[in-house]
């Protein structure tokens, strides 16, 4: 249970406080976020490397 209390209370701010427009920059950077740890150390790199 402790290791999504960042997200947990990211969620509980935004449904508090009417801050939704913070959602798609928090999806933004899990994306961005998932996508380096795969470009790391996967067979999938060079794949991901000609996106840019």
């Amino acid at each position: 249970m402790t290791r999504f209390y960042l997200l947990r209370d990211s969620w509980g701010f935004m449904k508090e406080n009417k801050k939704w427009w913070l959602l798609p920059i928090l999806i933004m950077l899990l994306l961005v976020s998932i996508l380096m740890i795969f470009g790391q150390s996967s067979s999938i790199s060079p794949f991901i490397y000609t996106l840019f």
